[in-house]
């Protein structure tokens, strides 16, 4: 099993890239996560994951160690196989995915393209007692703030704002600042809407 690789980095693309590993050229698909975290460098360390299959050895590469076990975990899910893992971790990061799948939210895991209802499901039931051990987490902040990010939408559709709006507005002043009240958040919210 190859568990990372490092190199001078040949080719870039948002779906995978080229390393050269002492003249040997290694092509690893990356997700848009891993993508947009990779700076320009020339030499680049990834961590990986191969999956051998009758026709093909396929590399995948993760910017962090947490994204490759995220990849791992939803690959081991019946009915999610690489591609779909790697469009979960394109669409979503993996802080993202961990608290979609503690705070239960199918909603947001079927968003992904090619993820059903019952596939999203089965996510959450699957892997939420085996992602709070990959974290070192508990469920209690998670559940916090999502009561709180409920009751700041709610608030917000009271005012006339449409909650499909307001969700993504909501969603990235909680990351901003986790310790946020609904007051903070509702006003947060009013200047950006």
């Amino acid at each position: 099993m190859i568990t990372q690789i490092k190199g001078r980095l040949l080719e870039k693309t948002p779906t995978y890239l080229v390393i050269d590993c002492n003249g040997i050229g290694y092509e690893v698909n990356i997700s848009l996560n891993t993508f947009s975290s990779l700076s320009s460098e020339e030499n680049i360390q990834l961590f990986t994951h191969l999956q051998i299959r009758e026709d093909a050895h396929i590399l995948y590469g993760f910017f962090t160690a947490i994204e490759r076990a995220v990849f791992r975990l939803l690959i081991g899910v019946s009915g999610i196989g690489a591609s779909t893992a790697r469009t979960m971790l394109s669409s979503l990061t993996p802080s993202e995915i961990q608290e979609a799948i503690l705070a239960e939210d199918v909603p947001k895991i079927q968003g992904v393209k090619g993820i059903g209802l019952k596939t999203a499901q089965r996510v959450i039931i699957e892997l939420k007692d085996k992602i709070k051990t990959l974290y070192g987490i508990e469920e209690i902040p998670v559940m916090k703030s999502n009561t709180i990010k409920e009751e700041t939408l709610s608030a917000l559709e009271v005012l006339g704002y449409s909650r499909k709006s307001s969700q993504k507005v909501v969603d990235n002043l909680i990351q901003g600042n986790p310790d946020s009240t609904i007051e903070d958040l509702i006003k947060g919210a009013l200047n950006k809407l």
